[in-house]
């Protein structure tokens, strides 16, 4: 798809600051990544629709606010280091590459982080890792991590990736134990133990285990 006219880009922003984003850092970054390359196919008209949309290997695509929204409440610093469980399409590690230092990002799909190094190397996105890999486990040999993001949700935040955020660091995941009641949590870390908060109702594909096979 070409890009976006100034006018859908327009609408698509104000469509993420009338659902809460409003940190400006994070705005700016997702005007900078144009969510088109990452739809394929009979859904690529649709890229500037606040929606999630079906991608490969029986995946979704966030809806752009999510994203903000997720990205907003991770508080990102350009210094730190941020772990993304769950590469899918690449469009939330793309926004998460232009406020952090350095990006690692794993997903249980080979193909699905095929297509995303495609597109982050066509967009000169050079601060991110793209990994296959079990993200249950997380990345211990890159541990600790400023910030965890987790796009699949879990019964609780996995243990694993609590072990491998920094003191003082922050975690987003989707909690919930079936398709429809899932909440939004940011988990930080601080010296006397952990601090949950209840951020809003979502709804994700299940955090599995494994590798997945390709489709």
């Amino acid at each position: 798809m070409s890009d976006p006219s100034a006018e859908t880009k327009m609408q698509f922003l104000f469509a993420l600051r009338s659902r809460g984003v409003t940190d400006a850092q994070v705005l700016d970054a997702m005007e900078q990544i144009d969510r088109g390359p990452f739809v394929r196919g009979l859904f690529s008209a649709r890229a500037y629709e606040d929606m999630p949309l079906p991608i490969a290997c029986g995946q979704t695509i966030s809806q752009p606010s999510v994203v903000g929204l997720m990205t907003q409440a991770l508080q990102i610093s350009p210094r730190d280091t941020v772990l993304e469980v769950g590469t899918g399409s690449g469009y939330q590690a793309a926004i998460l590459s232009k406020l952090a230092r350095r990006v690692y990002t794993v997903d249980r799909h080979a193909r699905l982080v095929r297509e995303a190094r495609q597109i982050f190397d066509q967009l000169h996105l050079s601060n991110i890792t793209s990994l296959v890999g079990d993200g249950s486990h997380g990345l211990p040999e890159q541990a600790p991590f400023d910030r965890i993001i987790v796009t699949a949700a879990a019964e609780d935040p996995p243990g694993p990736l609590l072990a491998q955020l920094k003191t003082g660091g922050i975690m987003v995941v989707p909690v919930g134990q079936s398709d429809t009641v899932q909440t939004l949590i940011r988990v930080q870390k601080t010296d006397s133990g952990l601090e949950y908060d209840e951020l809003r109702p979502v709804r994700f594909v299940p955090l599995l285990e494994g590798i997945g096979k390709d489709t």
